[in-house]
């Protein structure tokens, strides 16, 4: 192989690598962040510490983790997320803006891998049907 053939087969892989990189990883933003792992193929066990785990997340998920109003939760249940079976929280709850102020109230689902919360997902239709909410106060008492 010459040396012209050699280089190009140098670049030719390190242009190709990043495209090779991006088709492992998808652009589903509601795909679990952690694919493998001990109990990444069989069963999910259930979260323990949902809600202390949920309001750390949201402490980071929100601009602003003070002031929430009227927040409610669904406990866990095992929902199909990326094609397999996870523990998945839904809230219901109203943020307050940065201006200060309040709008209409959001939906979110809170996916737990390997008994952790992992990811808050913004599309909800599917994970959060059929749920049902009770009160969640410790997310309306927040502070930063």
């Amino acid at each position: 192989m010459g040396r012209l053939a050699k280089r190009a087969a140098s670049l030719a892989t390190v242009l190709l690598l990043p495209l090779a990189l991006t088709a492992c990883f998808g652009s589903d933003g509601d795909r679990p962040s952690i694919i493998g792992g001990p109990q990444a193929g069989g069963p999910q066990p259930f979260p323990d510490n949902f809600r202390t785990d949920i309001l750390a997340l949201m402490r980071t998920y929100l601009n602003n983790p003070v002031g929430v109003r009227e927040a409610s939760m669904a406990e866990p249940v095992q929902r199909e997320v990326g094609g397999r079976q996870f523990y998945v929280s839904c809230l219901h709850f109203i943020p307050r803006e940065t201006d200060g102020s309040y709008k209409a109230m959001r939906e979110r689902a809170v996916i737990f891998v390997n008994g952790r919360a992992d990811r808050v997902a913004d599309r909800t239709s599917d994970l959060c049907a059929g749920a049902v909410y009770v009160p969640f106060p410790e997310l309306e008492k927040m502070t930063r």
